[in-house]
């Protein structure tokens, strides 16, 4: 049989650990934002480049290298950043989780 006092104590254990996660959630959060952030950026900096390149140049074949060049490397910036926020959104997801695999775990040894 549960007794009240241990049910506060359990009670204020998990809440205590869903304040932290939330804290912890929070910092997760504004790490995908600023690479997110400092993704948009870039990819507009490289943009803005290619474009002035474009500008410059007296050629049809150099004007469609630039722009290959371009879009390889737009390319490959995609798909290392995705991968990045893609593990930060992973992590996020396992700290979200974490409060429930304790509280899950003291209630079945509890039954």
């Amino acid at each position: 049989m549960i007794k009240i006092d241990d049910l506060q104590i359990f009670s204020q254990a998990h809440f205590d650990s869903a304040v932290a996660s939330a804290a912890e959630m929070g910092g997760n959060a504004q790490a995908i934002a600023t690479a997110v952030s400092d993704y948009a950026k870039k990819s507009m900096e490289d943009g803005n480049a290619m474009v002035s390149e474009l500008a410059t140049v007296k050629s049809m074949e150099k004007a469609i290298e630039i722009q290959g060049d371009y879009a390889k490397m737009a390319y490959e910036n995609f798909m290392a950043e995705g991968q990045k926020i893609g593990g930060l959104y992973a992590d996020l997801a396992k700290q979200a989780c974490k409060p429930f695999e304790g509280l899950m775990s003291k209630m079945t040894s509890a039954t």
